[in-house]
């Protein structure tokens, strides 16, 4: 059975951290809902290995557990360092440079280095180090002076805010990345530095020429994505709003105010949203969260998130589990806080976006998954149940983020880890028969009783569409049941 301390779903990232089947059960019992591998760092073989673990620990608990693989992208990243580190201090003179040079930081990425002016600054590690661009050397090399300083390793993304470089969405390696998570049979891919909806749709069609059918996870992470948004979030299966890159992009203080934005829209559309990177950031190296991160999980989830995400933490930090039981604890309190009114974030969202997130098929499921929740809410229902091949009438009811459980029936493995990243929504597979509507309301009742909150007596509502089989948008029915 899914962890029913808090309804919102938490992701993390696998990595050595957590390369025990001891840590990883713990890390399901406390929330873990979808594990993360990113194709950033690591082999086929380490990600392989991950897969297999998880996989078997999963297993072994019966939990609903999708897995993520996460595209590196046309990312900038520092080369390898002739030492494990390097220490920069303000006001030093380094070198950047794409030629074989021992006194440089390599960069292996001349396009960068040759568009890039005299004047701008680089950021490193996601901002915490900053250089500012001094003197072209030549046409793969440029000296710098360091604004902030601090230590650098290998791998670190760069970034020069400003600087546009026309390209693809997916890079070679990606494209190998994703014929590996194919050939896994990885739940999702999340596609790094969207900056339309088509590059969700090329991911989606690579997949589909690879013989895969993943859902496709839009990472928002530069600024321009915003003037695509609609046509983003109605491309996606889910959408990310990935802080880390973004911040960097984008000024700090308007950071926020993205967030803010993106949640509304996936609300709106109905697709699960997850706010990510930094949320427990100082939990890499210490037991507890500090004051602002524990804020920043509970604004996530006052703002509507579905799920949140643990990167390093979980991934090299010292303490993985400690991490998805503090980020569980913080989710719950603020679930349970009487200024949790996602009815009025939803009723914002209405406001402030323009019809264009949801098409007319849309509304039907729109107007009788909102009529559910009334009538739920209404006569104190204990649970709400959802038939759905899709998932789609599922995360219509999951974004009025109801009080009593969401339960998902599906016929289908994809949709059952698809609510892996839906908040609140837990998932039976059934095998009713899909011209058989009383086997339905049948199954329904079993379900809500598997939940282990839901006795004889108690009355559920069942939402589904008919005949079955109708395909997404067509949801139709509202019954109330005594289950018995």
């Amino acid at each position: 059975m899914l962890n029913t301390k808090t309804r919102t779903k938490i992701i993390c990232t696998l990595g050595p951290a957590c390369d025990h089947e001891d840590v990883l059960r713990g890390m399901i019992d406390a929330g873990m809902c979808v594990a993360r591998l990113n194709f950033s760092h690591g082999s086929h073989a380490e990600h392989q290995q991950r897969i297999e673990r998880l996989r078997k620990v999963a297993a072994e608990v019966g939990a609903n557990i999708a897995l993520m693989g996460d595209l590196q992208g046309p990312k900038f990243r520092i080369g390898r360092l002739r030492n494990a580190s390097i220490q920069l201090a303000r006001g030093q003179r380094v070198v950047l440079s794409a030629r074989p040079d021992a006194q440089a930081i390599p960069l292996p990425h001349p396009e960068l280095l040759t568009a890039v002016q005299v004047g701008q600054r680089v950021l490193l590690d996601d901002g915490a180090i900053a250089l500012r661009v001094t003197e072209r050397l030549d046409a793969a090399s440029v000296a710098c002076e360091v604004l902030a300083g601090g230590e650098l390793t290998a791998n670190k993304g760069v970034t020069v805010p400003g600087l546009a470089l026309a390209g693809p969405s997916l890079t070679p390696k990606d494209r190998e990345d994703v014929q590996f998570a194919i050939a896994q049979g990885l739940d999702a891919l999340a596609v790094s530095f969207v900056r339309s909806a088509e590059d969700v749709h090329a991911l989606r069609q690579l997949a589909h020429n690879l013989g895969g059918d993943p859902l496709i996870v839009a990472k928002i992470e530069k600024p321009e994505a915003m003037a695509d948004l609609p046509a983003i979030v109605r491309a996606s299966d889910v959408v990310m709003v990935a802080r880390g890159d973004l911040g960097v992009e984008a000024a700090p203080e308007e950071v926020p105010f993205y967030q803010k934005r993106i949640i509304l829209a996936c609300l709106r559309a109905g697709k699960p949203v997850i706010t990510a990177t930094q949320m427990l950031q100082s939990m890499i190296h210490a037991p507890q969260p500090t004051r602002a991160e524990a804020s920043d999980v509970a604004n996530a989830v006052l703002d509507g998130s579905d799920a949140l995400m643990l990167s390093g933490e979980t991934a090299i930090g010292e303490f993985p589990l400690q991490a998805v039981q503090a980020m569980a604890r913080i989710a719950a309190h603020a679930e349970a806080s009487a200024i949790y009114q996602p009815e009025k974030l939803l009723d914002a969202a209405r406001d402030l976006l323009a019809d264009e997130l949801v098409t007319p098929t849309d509304r039907q499921t729109d107007a009788i998954t909102t009529a559910a929740v009334h009538v739920a809410t209404s006569i104190r229902a204990k649970a709400i149940v959802c038939a759905s091949a899709s998932g789609f009438t599922a995360r219509m009811v999951s974004r009025h983020r109801p009080r009593m459980a969401i339960v998902c029936l599906t016929p289908h493995r994809r949709t059952q880890r698809y609510t892996a990243f839906m908040w609140g929504v837990q998932t039976v597979i059934t095998e009713t028969r899909r011209s058989d509507a009383e086997s339905l309301f049948s199954a329904a009742c079993q379900a809500a009783r598997q939940l282990g909150d839901v006795g004889a007596g108690d009355q559920i509502v069942v939402t589904a569409g008919l005949p079955l089989g109708s395909g997404a948008g067509h949801t139709n029915v509202i019954r109330v049941m005594q289950v018995s």
